[in-house]
């Protein structure tokens, strides 16, 4: 009885695995609640999507969702394969996964909490912000307002000095989500009662907090940055202009790479960024593109709204294959320098 028990269970297990992975889930010709073709691979990441097209979230923000959730989608389909290999033994890439799932949640509002830190990244509306309450955080506001001040930036300069204070306040806010993370698993691994489970979740809190630790070094780095620029100006030969390949250039030369290496890699940030200064621009006329649809929508011509209303999907859908590609070779790129900076700490 006992051993016929077990074989249901096991059954019923097998049963709900297929159905989690099976292709009526995850194939992407299936029909989504509206009867459209669905846009991802994965059940929980098109549930996530649905949900995002109810939400009012800004063209821009809905197109950046679609891009994270594609390279969620890339990975997680990645880590299905190691899985079936046998490889993750200790789940170290599946907790990765899970976390980076949370986070993005958590950035787009749909963790079910309300979010307390404001973010929005959208260039546009910078003239509905307080005037000296631009980022969020006293020590940027301050810093960004004396850097206005100084009279030693360019309009041009003081264009790049804004990106990169937005980026860091992008940061910040990924590291307070992050935080916020590891403090729900720190309050659900206190309520664990088995031994074996206990180790599981410790290994995940400790990875948590590594994590935490370097997007703190991450961030203290950045603000050194904006400290520096702010005070002295931009040096005659700053390599690049956007904040996330300023960024990678950084992390590059703390790395220890070779001159070689680091020439090879130069090359390859100026090509990566070309391709987030065409990105930006395109979020740029999405945003714009999407007043003049709300306009033409309210003045009530059906063919002129139907042709704006083409030209806006058409606009959108450039831009989150755009962003996908993006933040893709972003994460290339950053897997490329912690790889090289880890092979020279070996040696």
């Amino acid at each position: 009885m006992r051993l016929q028990c077990f074989v249901t269970a096991l059954c019923l297990g097998v049963g709900a695995m297929a159905g989690k992975y099976s292709r009526e889930v995850n194939d992407p010709t299936q029909s989504g609640s509206d009867g459209q073709t669905v846009e991802f691979r994965i059940a929980k990441l098109n549930q996530v999507w649905e949900k995002a097209k109810r939400m009012q979230l800004s063209p821009v923000r809905q197109a950046e969702l679609h891009s994270d959730l594609k390279i969620q989608e890339k990975d997680e389909l990645q880590w299905k394969k190691i899985k079936m290999e046998g490889l993750d033994e200790n789940g170290e890439k599946e907790a990765q996964l899970r976390r980076n799932f949370n986070v993005i949640l958590a950035k787009y509002g749909m963790d079910g909490k309300r979010d307390m830190r404001p973010m929005e990244s959208n260039s546009l509306k910078d003239h509905e912000v307080k005037d000296g309450e631009m980022f969020d955080d006293p020590k940027l506001d301050k810093l960004w307002n004396k850097a206005k001040s100084s009279g030693k930036f360019s309009n041009e300069e003081l264009a790049s000095l804004k990106r990169e204070f937005q980026h860091h306040k992008d940061k910040i806010h990924e590291y307070n989500i992050l935080m916020d993370t590891v403090s729900r698993t720190e309050e659900i691994h206190k309520n664990v009662i088995s031994p074996m489970e206990g180790d599981t979740k410790e290994h995940v809190l400790q990875q948590k907090h590594t994590e935490l630790k370097e997007k703190m070094r991450d961030l203290n780095h950045g603000f050194e940055r904006l400290r520096k620029i702010s005070h002295e100006g931009f040096s005659q030969d700053s390599e690049f202009r956007e904040p996330r390949v300023i960024e990678l250039w950084e992390a590059a030369k703390r790395a220890n790479l070779s001159k070689d290496e680091l020439e090879s890699l130069k090359e390859e940030l100026r090509h990566f960024e070309t391709k987030v200064e065409k990105h930006s621009h395109y979020q740029e006329q999405l945003e714009l593109s999407h007043q003049k649809l709300r306009h033409v929508e309210s003045l009530g011509d059906k063919e002129h709204i139907k042709r704006n209303q083409e030209k806006y999907n058409t606009l959108a859908e450039k831009t989150r294959e755009m962003g996908y590609k993006m933040k893709k070779h972003m994460q290339d790129l950053s897997n490329k320098i912690s790889r090289q900076g880890l092979q020279h700490n070996e040696l």
